[in-house]
């Protein structure tokens, strides 16, 4: 199970985007984060702190999500619906 970590999200920081990618915090104005994924190196990705589930991760969530990203996908989402019980977008 992914933990959100405790903290904010500054540059050099990992979260994981409304799209679940481990992304590198490269800007973070308190409104907008925006980074590169460490999936796939798309950039920018952008999520709006308000409205968009960000968490911060750890290194080892990290290390999850690359050693299998389409079975990291899977699982969560599924604790994303579980947890907010409605199907993830």
């Amino acid at each position: 199970m992914t933990i959100d970590q405790p903290g904010d999200i500054n540059p050099g920081d990992i979260y994981e985007d409304c799209s679940f990618h481990p992304v590198l915090c490269t800007h973070n104005d308190g409104e907008v984060l925006m980074g590169i994924s460490l999936i796939d190196a798309t950039a920018p990705r952008t999520c709006d702190l308000k409205h968009c589930g960000v968490i911060k991760l750890s290194i080892d969530d990290v290390n999850a999500a690359r050693a299998d990203w389409p079975a990291y996908l899977v699982r969560r989402t599924a604790e994303f619906e579980a947890e907010y019980d409605k199907p993830a977008t």
